[in-house]
């Protein structure tokens, strides 16, 4: 039996490799490589795609596949064998789907675009990106369709990223935070104790944030022997093995919340990457459960930790120790109402918690409508700029405020919006549950320590990587499937309190 497991191991590890090379690339493109280069590398990228789809959906390693299975059908359907056969064979079939052409031609127009993107995204300009972008949702449209007859044409697309998850139940759950979160908004607006956050508005050196996020990362639990940080327009988390988890984080010398939180959020995927069991490299278990799972671990950090009363007991202190002309004259209330200030405004990775769901929901209407094919690429800007001012009551000044602020498009990841969502959704469940499991989890926070809840979620999370389905995972922990209850009671409470409602 363990040779043939072994067999499959070997050449799924051929794949992951040519993946883990492409990932290089993609990295190297977003941080170091020079303007020039966009080109080669989407050749380099479209080849090394194009080839390790060709190996992940051969007839080999079809054969290989039903020889494995077979040899451990008498075995625990929870042993990581199984599991990694099941995963496996999961991901053959609907990867077989696809046309290799496709993953080639898909991959090499992306890796275009996103340069188009940044340049587009500096410069306000929409039409420079537009005919990329249409080129990428006619793609898209074609990918959908190899997977006809579907109930949603969204749902192949989600599924990439959320396992299992169908278009119809998140619309459900968008319902209902949808109409409780604009309630809290608006009492907010209208009766709460106004929050000034002009301290955070402040002028601070890009250097010296850059130190402080370190310092931060390292205390929470980011192994540095095994990852990196660096810039890059859009914050981003790439790993290529749980030996290599590298982050990305941006600033804006006059709003301390950019680099900072961003920092956190990116370490907090990383931390999971890092966590995974490392017999699972090279295989499909080597990655994050799915999309929700995976932000539900950034979502945490930078925010139910982060942006805690607690976390800024033990960091105010030395944050303040960074920039004394800043900060000096501001109290630690002060300070944690401002970080935590709730306002409609245009960037959604800098938006406050209460307010964050529905930049999501914005541009998973969005997404559908180009999906479905009707809205049209160009019509976009002025479908974001309706759909903003609809959900958050703000218009972009311009299309870098609003339908050019995020990566996502540019390289193709339409789908994905949604689990930034469901991640609140489940950061806030296992939250619920971390707080029954370690009594004094906000002394220790306020103690600076932070190992107990990195253990807890390192046990009971990450190294499971993507052996169990997300939902399974997540009411094997919890207790029950996915609810929008804690988070919403966790918004009001915490809310509640800042604005004295």
């Amino acid at each position: 039996m363990g040779e043939k497991v072994d067999e499959l191991r070997e050449s799924l590890g051929v794949v992951a490799d040519l993946h883990a090379a492409a990932g290089v690339l993609h990295w190297d493109q977003q941080t170091y490589m020079p303007p020039g280069g966009a080109g080669g590398r989407a050749m380099q990228l479209a080849t090394l795609s194009q080839l390790a789809h060709e190996r992940f959906v051969s007839d080999e390693m079809d054969a290989l596949l039903e020889e494995a299975e077979s040899k451990v059908a008498d075995l625990d359907p929870d042993s990581d064998d199984a599991r990694l056969i099941r995963k496996a064979r999961r991901d053959f079939d609907k990867a077989r789907k696809v046309p290799p052409e496709w993953v080639g031609e898909f991959t090499r127009i992306t890796a275009l675009a996103h340069q188009v993107w940044e340049k587009a995204r500096a410069e306000a300009d929409f039409p420079q990106f537009q005919p990329h972008l249409e080129k990428i949702v006619q793609l898209r449209r074609q990918y959908v369709d190899f997977f006809a007859p579907y109930d949603h044409v969204y749902d192949p697309l989600l599924d990439d990223f959320e396992p299992g998850m169908k278009t119809t139940e998140v619309k459900a759950v968008f319902d209902e935070l949808r109409t409780e979160q604009i309630e809290l908004v608006q009492a907010i607006a209208e009766r709460g104790t106004p929050v000034d956050d002009s301290v955070v508005h402040r002028r601070f050196d890009e250097q010296k944030q850059w130190g402080f996020g370190m310092e931060v990362a390292k205390a929470i639990g980011y192994d540095f022997q095994r990852g990196r940080q660096d810039k890059s327009v859009h914050p981003f988390t790439v790993g290529f093995g749980t030996g290599d988890v590298r982050i990305t984080t941006r600033f804006d010398p006059n709003f301390l919340n950019t680099a900072l939180f961003g920092t956190m959020h990116e370490t907090g995927h990383a931390m999971y990457e890092q966590g995974i069991d490392p017999a699972f490299d090279r295989t499909p278990l080597a990655e994050g459960a799915s999309l929700g799972v995976h932000e539900s671990q950034s979502r945490l950090w930078e925010n139910l930790v982060g942006r805690s009363r607690a976390f800024w007991v033990a960091f105010y202190p030395r944050l303040q120790e960074t920039f004394p002309g800043q900060l000096g004259d501001t109290d630690l209330e002060t300070f944690y109402r401002a970080i935590n200030k709730v306002e409609c405004s245009l960037i959604r990775v800098e938006a406050d918690e209460a307010t964050y769901n529905l930049h999501v929901m914005l541009r998973f209407e969005l997404e559908i409508a180009l999906m479905q094919d009707t809205l049209a690429v160009g019509d976009l800007p002025e479908a974001w700029n309706t759909k903003s001012e609809e959900f958050l009551g703000i218009v972009p000044s311009d299309d870098a405020q609003g339908v050019l602020q995020d990566v996502h498009w540019s390289g193709g990841m339409i789908g994905y919006f949604p689990t930034y969502a469901l991640g609140n959704l489940i950061a806030a469940q296992l939250w619920a549950k971390i707080e029954e499991d370690i009594a004094d989890i906000e002394r220790q926070i306020e103690r600076g320590e932070f190992g107990e809840l990195l253990s807890w979620l390192r046990e009971h999370i990450h190294r499971h990587g993507a052996k169990f389905e997300p939902m399974e995972l997540l009411k094997d922990i919890t207790g029950t499937g996915l609810t929008a209850q804690p988070y919403l009671r966790y918004l009001r409470g915490k809310f509640g309190e800042i604005y004295d409602l």
